[in-house]
């Protein structure tokens, strides 16, 4: 992959991470931690404090020698999978942004990247009883979008603000049902029961097609004639981070030997994030879906999934706000 010049003016804003105590997650903290014109300040979630003090350690080593220059950097534990823990997480970061001006970041989220996910697990059940990757990689993150949602459409409304949501899907999204999507079955585990890698990633498939389904309504709902929150979903490319690399080794060989010269380091992983921080508004379709870098995929794909059902993104919408509905 060709080298990236990034080198944005992110002065005064707020970014919020999850999953950023490892692989792509960590080191787009980093990145942004050392930009010569920094954000104001650098939120991220996970669930090692560990590797979240490792993280800040490797952002503060690089970063602008004054301590004004360099951004605010706070790790928020959260677990995706618990929407209490999510619930809890929401509610301190809130706190943390809006009770602390800071380096004049009080009261705004501009940039929320929705990184955090899990990949190819075997069957299980959230706490809530969800099936799992569903859970993380769709349910924990929409509800930290809508219980975040009135800041960031709050930062919206100031004069020359540029609000993001960014979504990372993957191309895995083409192994969803995309008609009758099984929502009925999501918390009852017998469509779920499979341990093949195939139906371990169909499992995949159907948190990563909720994941761009939701970009895309969710940019209906908030982005008016270009004013609102820009909400989009992007694919990193098949990255060598924890997620590939933890897989069982049949399964991880599988990955490699089908994606032979195109695994990605980490470093390479990030591009399609900060292109989609900072490309000019006017460039990004609101709802679509971008593969690396900056590439918007096919308008078949919307058509695709609309030929199958219509619906599905209100459909989508609705099932998600009735099981959020408690914690809302």
């Amino acid at each position: 992959m060709k080298a990236m010049v990034f080198d944005p003016d992110l002065t005064g804003k707020v970014i919020l991470i999850t999953g950023g105590t490892g692989g792509i997650g960590a080191e787009l903290v980093v990145h942004l931690s050392h930009l010569q014109h920094p954000p104001a300040r650098i939120i991220f979630t996970g669930r090692n404090i560990t590797s979240a003090n490792a993280v800040i350690e490797r952002s503060r080593a690089g970063a602008a020698p004054s301590p004004l220059a360099g951004p605010e950097i706070s790790f928020i534990p959260m677990d995706l999978s618990s929407l209490e823990s999510v619930s809890t997480a929401s509610t301190e970061i809130l706190a943390l942004l809006q009770g602390n001006a800071g380096q004049g970041s009080n009261g705004r989220l501009d940039i929320l990247l929705a990184n955090a996910g899990i990949m190819a697990t075997p069957p299980g059940l959230s706490p809530d009883g969800y099936e799992i990757q569903f859970a993380t990689n769709h349910l924990g993150h929409a509800l930290l979008i809508r219980k975040l949602m009135p800041l960031m459409m709050e930062t919206a409304a100031h004069i020359s603000s540029d609000v993001r949501i960014i979504i990372t899907s993957s191309t895995g999204w083409r192994l969803g049902k995309m008609d009758d999507f099984p929502f009925d079955q999501l918390a009852k585990g017998d469509l779920f029961e499979g341990k093949t890698f195939f139906a371990k990633s169909l499992r995949y498939g159907n948190s990563k097609l909720a994941n761009l389904v939701y970009a895309r309504e969710l940019a209906g709902r908030t982005t008016k004639r270009g004013k609102g929150i820009l909400s989009l979903s992007i694919h990193p490319g098949v990255v060598g981070t924890g997620l590939v690399n933890d897989l069982p080794w049949a399964d991880k060989a599988l990955i490699y030997a089908s994606q032979m010269g195109k695994i990605l380091t980490p470093e390479e992983g990030i591009r399609n994030h900060l292109w989609a921080i900072t490309a000019p508004r006017d460039e990004i379709v609101p709802g679509a879906y971008y593969e690396p870098v900056g590439k918007l995929w096919s308008k078949s794909w919307s058509r695709q999934i609309d030929k199958k059902d219509p619906d599905l993104g209100r459909k989508m919408w609705e099932w998600t706000e009735e099981q959020l509905q408690r914690w809302l």
